[in-house]
């Protein structure tokens, strides 16, 4: 473990930027993370800042393809890495992936693996930069086409996070917030930048929450006094399966945050319950690397029902709509923003013509997200999944987290992914695949029986298929366009971004 003062830092700070400014690097040029989450990408990150560079955080966890498709795309002239990632006890090569990947991309001229060619510790001029200067370039994961890079300027990724921070996580001194994230994603720099535009301390972990053990992600928070906890859904329904928090202390905590897919119940209740103690709200956000920020968040004061995410964000101009771009209520709709926000990106880089054809398209003067979203009687929202993964079974359109929370109250269904295929009377039949939960068993048709029961019968699956484990992106997202393409025999293309590629064997009919 180590800790970082923040005078520790401005010197480390100091020390990259005058050694980044030695290169002969210019406000404007492209500076690529490729490291595990340790402290280092925090002192990068500034000193980049410092000198009106982009940073371009890549996760080290991609193979050569994904990394080298970034690289050419964002035109990045210098490499931050490391020499190897540790993952499970085993450590593996990351300079020669990164190496081989930089092979493809001629713009890189400099990669480097630690700070000591850098001895310069002066004071470093910090340059005066407009408020719509580039800061961050950041990928999408890319498993709805080829990535795209969000650009984000200085204001509108630090009035964003330092929005959320106060509000939605309620920042206090002395406190300790920790996102179990990687620089790679959006949640990273998030988190680093929504806290320390207050200084507050940020705790950073690199690692599985389940290595060596299932307890070790609550002996983290236990041992280092944690005061506000995030985790993904998918995470979390992991945990439930093989661990059990409450043997440990985790009395520190106030707040528990979530974002990345829409929850089930049961896994909900089990994160509010077994690690919030039923005294901590889930301060459940919604948004996305598009706007480094929230569309969708609670206050901590609001009252809460399960898997909801209060309302539309503080600033934020969200609404549901339906497919003539007018308002509904108590029906699924799509999720758009009705006004500008600073934190938008300005762009997809290098691809000016695809940021319109994605977000502006739809609906003349609306953002439209990708979501599906409903707004219940009460006044409460809930994202239901994307929008471009809705089923249209006779007539009647389903987003696959509804079916995926029927399949998952099962008792002895831990996870589940439902798609659409063609149908020659329906037009698309439902196909899920459903992970068991440890010395669980369930036949196809009790399931098939069971959805049925929890969503009537013209949604009944046409096949439950269990598998050991669904195939998900580095940020833990099921990848669903590629199970249904799998399932449906096509061609896969670039699977460089899902973490457990082998995973799509079993979802081939």
């Amino acid at each position: 473990v180590r800790s970082l003062t923040f005078a520790e830092l401005a010197r480390d700070v100091n020390r990259v930027a005058n050694g980044l400014r030695a290169l002969g690097l210019r406000p404007g040029d492209r500076v690529a993370l490729i490291m595990p989450m340790v402290a280092g990408v925090v002192t990068i990150l500034y000193a980049a800042f410092k000198l009106g560079l982009i940073v371009v955080p890549i996760f080290a966890g991609f193979g050569v393809s994904a990394m080298a498709s970034r690289l050419q795309d964002s035109g990045a002239c210098v490499i931050f890495t490391a020499e190897h990632l540790t993952r499970r006890g085993k450590t593996l090569p990351l300079l020669a992936t990164v190496r081989e990947a930089a092979a493809k991309a001629p713009s890189v001229q400099h990669i480097l693996t630690s700070f000591d060619a850098f001895p310069d510790a002066a004071e470093s001029e910090t340059l005066s930069l407009d408020s719509e200067t580039p800061a961050l370039l950041l990928y999408t994961s890319g498993t709805t086409g080829r990535p795209k890079g969000c650009v984000h300027t200085h204001a509108g990724a630090l009035i964003q996070t330092a929005k959320e921070i106060w509000l939605g996580f309620d920042h206090r001194e002395p406190e300790r917030f920790f996102w179990l994230s990687d620089i790679g994603w959006m949640m990273g720099p998030w988190s680093i930048l929504g806290n320390h535009h207050f200084g507050g301390a940020v705790y950073l972990y690199d690692g599985a929450p389940d290595y060596p053990d299932a307890g070790r992600l609550w002996r983290m928070l236990e041992r280092h006094r944690i005061t506000t906890f995030g985790v993904s859904p998918t995470a979390i329904r992991l945990l439930m399966r093989s661990s059990d928090p409450t043997p440990f202390d985790l009395s520190a905590l106030r707040l528990l945050g979530s974002t990345g897919e829409p929850w089930d119940e049961l896994s909900w209740l089990w994160f509010f319950e077994r690690v919030g103690r039923a005294r901590c709200p889930i301060i459940n956000i919604s948004g996305g690397t598009e706007i480094i920020g929230s569309f969708l968040f609670p206050l901590p004061s609001d009252r809460l029902k399960p898997c909801s995410l209060g309302g539309p964000a503080p600033g934020m101009a969200t609404e549901v709509v339906d497919e003539h771009g007018q308002a509904v209520r108590e029906k699924t709709g799509y999720l758009v923003c009705t006004r500008p926000a600073p934190s938008m990106t300005r762009g997809i880089w290098n691809d000016p013509a695809r940021y319109i054809e994605t977000y502006w398209s739809r609906f003349p003067g609306m953002w439209d997200h990708g979501d599906w979203a409903c707004v219940d009687a009460d006044g409460c929202w809930f994202i239901l999944g994307r929008a471009d993964e809705s089923m249209n079974v006779a007539g009647r359109k389903v987003g696959p987290a509804e079916v995926e929370q029927a399949l998952i109250e099962h008792p002895a269904v831990s996870e589940a992914a439902v798609i659409g295929v063609p149908d020659q009377i329906k037009g698309e039949a439902l196909v899920a695949f459903a992970v068991l939960r440890p010395g669980a068993h369930a036949g196809e048709p009790e399931l098939v029986a069971h959805v049925a029961h929890c969503m009537g019968a013209a949604f009944r699956p046409r096949a439950v298929v269990c598998v050991p484990e669904l195939p998900k992106t580095q940020s833990g997202k099921i990848v669903r366009r590629l199970i249904r393409q799998a399932y449906l025999g096509e061609p896969l293309g670039d699977v460089s971004t899902v973490a457990n590629a082998a995973a799509l064997d079993g979802c081939r009919r």
